[in-house]
């Protein structure tokens, strides 16, 4: 059995053991002196201290946090042989004493004999591979010297040992197969019957402490099947999970008998190798062998007469003798694996010092983002948006974190950190207070914006106090004018979030005055249908295809679908990151609504876009004066 705790309860055993084979045997001595028999058994008790010493060897030699695998083999072996030979002394001292019937030591011999055997099938009960043997080496004596008495009753005495054999074998078999079950669910995953995450983790940090002595090095794999969710919600959950099993069926009988496999759950697998000398081969291994993985996982697949294609994301990362943290070291691999996604999926990714660089980089940026709100680092910026004419009508919010040490950080770079952490929620709040502060203050000192645009998380949607801390800061900070002319900008990505929570949160917003924007499209996950169930009233063509006009044909026909649609729904359009004269008059000559981006003025601060408002110009015809974030 591959469990620690397995090789730990029998390292229990052997000091009671030996205190249930040394004190009694104590006994014999006496016997032996008083009967005029001492020499045989000081000779057996002897043998029994020694026996005892070499147990008390291998109670001290166990160190499992310091093993490798092999070493735990090695040392299980010695211990089954300990156990054969202390319970095979017993079997000697009963051949020995059977023999006393002048002073009826042979009944001691028996009584010890079968008291041995239920201590036997009691302290070996969890390993088949010693009771089995070891029953059989102390009752088969026994039941062979009944049958040599020659009387009726030792035949008799002879089956009733027999039958105690059978009952013996019986109940520790049954104890055997109700502990292994107990084992084999609490270290294996019930629908394919890899072993688990718990177990996983568990042999990893006893692989890890192991490497740490023996300077070998393994490998680890991290693999994800790509687009999995899409199988679940387009053919349901039940042939899902047929598709997991035929993929662990699939890398068992690749590697079941050099690798040690687990599902950590969804679609995530682990592998893990056997032993490398050096570490160079280790490497060179991992990538070819995960190679060949990946070609069978994308093989076709046939199941309930559905043709299905997968790829995967596979992570690899090498273990050795420097590494100390077994869940460190699955966190390494994980980010190695969600690198080969971010690539385009369906790839392998060797986590490396590069990447071990990046990861710390984002522990850091992590662990200062838990403070950037209280120390009031985060920063909003303010991107003009213009009409046909080059006149402001809006702004869209943006939100900057200027850290004293990093200097300003990229909204790339820590958004996504705050949505996986459930920061958001809190920054997200924060970013709408001080955005309705200023469009107060704005109003107050005359500028009168048409919308303001303000970007929400799918996460803050999902977020049961988000509606009421939207209305909370509506009616502290705004009047019926200024509410309506906020909108909220979200992206594609909500399509394939819960959409019934999605637009009973929309309506209820909806109906404070707020509106709706639909940011990046084109780029994502909405359909025709899914525009006329949401109440948007705006959408924004993404930067990517603006960026490419007079390149890319085939983004200018992107680019006028989405206005021709926004008019068949009668939507207004903006196209953000407008940033010369060509793509500003392509986008005017087809009837574009608004415009955003450098060409008319980067994100400014507060102060700076009053004075742009107030100025009417665009930037770059305005002398000596900067408008950098």
């Amino acid at each position: 059995m591959n469990n620690q705790q397995f090789y730990i309860f029998l390292q229990k055993q052997i000091l009671l053991l030996i205190a249930l084979s040394l004190i009694p045997g104590l006994a014999y001595i006496f016997l032996g002196w008083l009967n005029d028999i001492v020499f045989p058994a000081l000779v057996w008790y002897g043998l029994m201290v020694a026996v005892s010493l070499y147990g008390w060897y291998l109670y001290h030699w166990f160190k499992i946090e310091q093993m490798s695998t092999v070493r735990l083999k090695q040392w299980y072996l010695h211990l089954a042989v300990f156990f054969y030979i202390i319970f095979g002394l017993w079997t000697l001292i009963f051949l020995l004493y059977s023999t006393e019937t002048e002073h009826h030591l042979h009944y001691i011999a028996i009584f010890t004999q079968i008291g041995a055997s239920v201590v036997a099938s009691t302290l070996l009960v969890s390993d088949k591979k010693l009771f089995l043997p070891v029953l059989l080496i102390l009752l088969l004596p026994l039941i062979v010297y009944f049958s040599l008495i020659g009387e009726w009753y030792g035949y008799i005495l002879s089956i009733f040992s027999t039958i105690f054999l059978g009952v013996l074998l019986y109940s520790s078999d049954n104890s055997y197969r109700l502990i292994q079950e107990n084992y084999y669910q609490a270290q294996h995953d019930s629908l394919t019957g890899l072993y688990n995450r718990r177990y996983f983790v568990e042999y990893l940090e006893q692989l890890v402490n192991g490497l740490q002595y023996t300077g070998r090095f393994v490998y680890i794999l991290l693999i994800d099947l790509d687009h999995f969710k899409t199988i679940n919600d387009t053919l349901g959950h039940d042939l899902g999970d047929k598709v997991l099993i035929e993929v662990a069926a699939r890398i068992r009988r690749y590697c079941e008998r050099t690798h040690t496999i687990a599902r950590l759950g969804g679609d995530e697998f682990t592998i893990v190798s056997s032993e490398f000398e050096h570490m160079a081969v280790c490497k060179e291994s991992a990538e070819n062998f995960s190679e060949t993985l990946l070609q069978l996982i994308k093989a076709p697949y046939l199941i309930d007469g559905h043709h299905l294609y997968l790829s995967a994301s596979i992570g690899i990362n090498s273990i050795g003798h420097r590494t100390t943290n077994a869940r460190h070291l699955i966190k390494e691999t994980d980010i190695a694996m969600y690198e080969a996604k971010a690539k385009g999926r369906d790839g392998i990714i060797v986590f490396n010092e590069e990447l071990a660089k990046r990861v710390e980089y984002h522990l850091e940026i992590e662990r200062r983002l838990y403070f950037a709100l209280e120390h009031r680092e985060i920063e909003l910026r303010y991107q003009p948006q213009v009409d046909k004419q080059q006149h402001v009508i809006g702004c869209e919010v943006l939100v900057r974190w200027n850290n004293p040490e990093f200097g300003f950080i990229s909204p790339a770079e820590f958004i996504q950190i705050a949505e996986k952490t459930g920061l958001i929620i809190e920054m997200g709040n924060y970013i709408i207070e001080e955005a309705f502060k200023t469009l107060r203050y704005w109003y107050a000192r005359g500028i009168v914006l048409e919308q303001y645009s303000i970007n929400i998380s799918v996460r803050q949607f999902f977020n049961s106090g988000f509606a009421d801390d939207i209305e909370r800061l509506v009616r502290t900070y705004l009047n019926t004018e200024l509410v309506q002319k906020v909108v909220f900008e979200v992206t594609e990505t909500i399509f394939i979030e819960d959409m019934y929570r999605i637009l009973e949160a929309m309506k209820r917003l909806k109906s404070l005055g707020l509106s709706f924007s639909m940011d990046d499209f084109g780029t994502g996950y909405s359909s025709l249908s899914s525009l006329r169930e949401l109440p948007i009233s705006e959408l924004k063509i993404d930067k990517l295809f603006v960026r490419r006009v007079g390149e890319y044909k085939s983004d200018e026909l992107m680019i006028t679908t989405i206005l021709t649609m926004a008019k068949i729904f009668n939507l207004k359009t903006v196209a953000e990151g407008v940033e010369n004269e060509e793509q500003f008059q392509f986008l005017l000559k087809h009837n574009c609504d608004y415009y955003q981006g450098y060409y008319f003025s980067k994100p400014l601060t507060k102060e700076r876009f009053q004075h742009y408002y107030k100025n009417g110009q665009p930037h770059r015809m305005l002398k000596g004066i900067s408008y950098d974030i």
